[in-house]
């Protein structure tokens, strides 16, 4: 059974090979960065070899820089261990027709080693294993992600050659909510939506944003497992897509100085029979409250994997709809997290996320600080009422060394996590670090070259 009826199964899939319906195969899984990769395979050497025996790619995917630079202090890959392959586990589950590509369907992967164990370090591995937490308490979860970009009017290559400055956004005043802004560049944000839904992902719609050509395209909860394959899907397709219509755009925390582009995330919790457990009697249940509270109480141990880059951190700004504070309110957007529905619809939205975040670890943290909170019995503090970003409450992490500290040295993340994921990610942070350390900026040209 598919997950709705826009997926293929295995057979159709084969079918449609056979068929010459389709002639390409995209096998792909989700890396550190959040970025797909993978190969583009024919068809029919896909039914004929790769659905029987799999396919496999080197290890240093998991362990290289957003340059693709290999680089030291992974302990499952280096020039030390060979750069051997890891096995692409083909999740038939995903099978998915990409109607902007001729001919083309995708298929996503788990991670494993030869000897057919699990690469705990993979994003959906991480996912996946806080999934089955959550299962073994007698819980699912659900989720959504609410993804912003800003678009231009250059080309990805134009964008390049102008060092990614001056370019034309494809909207020049503020659009959040307006008919007309989105109008104008509706032929985009239609392709995007169309093609979506064809490729399986349940649209709701498209609004404008506060930021120039800022827009965002949203998308209906699923499955937290669901929801994190079509998000990486959806950023890829839609940068493709771009591409095609002869524009850019970029899901940068912090493109300028304006607003940045966040990725709320919505989730909670059903019983095993889809019970709802967040309500009972008109309120929240005592199960949420200790959810949320434990949210709350690792947030500055897991910011790392809400904002997992140095640009992240340039968004949390005060007065700027991107939280500072560590609080949570009722429907208040200046906490980290805000309570929003009620009954079947009751759900927390984490606001700290950008949409430079990978979906998987960021979801796969707020499931290990709630269920955190339901093991420890936690108790949910009061909601903030008012402004909190002059509320004088914890704040979250201003810089991507502060976050890296916070969760190579927390206790929580590495008995949630394992001491090889943590060890991981907190060695991703300092290859950024020492990459930006090195950097000589514009900003530090235009104050130093001649003033200096």
């Amino acid at each position: 059974m598919t997950r709705n009826d826009r997926h293929l199964d295995v057979d159709e899939l084969t079918a449609r090979i056979r068929a010459g319906e389709i002639d390409t195969v995209v096998v792909a899984f989700t890396d550190m960065q959040g970025r797909l990769q993978g190969k583009r395979l024919h068809g029919h050497y896909f039914v004929d070899v790769v659905l029987g025996h799999g396919t496999e790619g080197c290890n240093y995917l998991l362990g290289v820089d957003i340059d693709m630079n290999t680089v030291g202090g992974y302990a499952i890959t280096s020039w030390e261990r060979g750069y051997g392959d890891m096995e692409f586990v083909l999740d038939l589950d995903t099978i998915r027709v990409l109607t902007h590509l001729p001919a083309t369907a995708m298929v996503q992967c788990d991670l494993v080693w030869p000897d057919h164990s699990p690469v705990v370090q993979s994003p959906r591995s991480i996912l996946k294993a806080q999934q089955q937490r959550a299962a073994d308490l007698g819980y699912d979860a659900v989720a959504g992600t609410e993804l912003e970009f800003i678009a231009f009017e250059d080309t990805y290559e134009e964008a390049h050659d102008a060092a990614y400055r001056g370019l034309t956004p494809v909207n020049q005043y503020n659009v959040d909510y307006s008919i007309v802004g989105t109008t104008r560049v509706e032929p985009l944000l239609r392709d995007i939506r169309n093609t979506m839904y064809a490729a399986g992902l349940d649209v709701e719609g498209a609004k404008g944003e506060c930021n120039l050509g800022q827009h965002e395209i949203g998308f209906l909860y699923a499955d937290v497992l669901v929801t994190a394959d079509n998000h990486a899907v959806y950023k890829t397709v839609a940068k493709e897509i771009a591409a095609q219509h002869g524009k850019s755009l970029t899901f940068m925390a912090k493109f300028n100085e304006r607003e940045g582009s966040s990725c709320h995330i919505h989730l909670s919790l059903r019983g095993r029979d889809g019970d709802i457990v967040f309500w009972e009697d008109e309120k929240r249940s005592p199960l949420y409250d200790s959810f949320v509270a434990g949210v709350l109480a690792t947030m500055a141990d897991f910011t790392l994997l809400y904002a997992p880059n140095i640009n992240s951190y340039k968004r949390f700004a005060d007065g700027s709809f991107a939280p500072t504070a560590i609080a949570w309110g009722e429907d208040n957007r200046t906490c980290a997290v805000r309570l929003v529905g009620r009954g079947a619809g009751a759900r927390m939205e984490n606001r700290v996320p950008g949409g430079d975040v990978n979906p998987y670890l960021a979801i796969a943290a707020m499931m290990a600080g709630g269920l955190h909170g339901i093991e420890e019995g936690l108790e949910l503090e009061p909601p903030l009422e008012g402004n909190a970003y002059t509320s004088g409450r914890p704040r979250v992490p201003a810089t991507l060394r502060d976050a890296r500290d916070a969760f190579h040295a927390s206790g929580i993340a590495r008995k949630a996590f394992g001491d090889d994921v943590v060890d991981h990610y907190t060695n991703m942070a300092d290859v950024e670090l020492a990459a930006f350390g090195a950097a000589v900026t514009d900003w530090e040209l235009r104050r130093s070259f001649e003033r200096m």
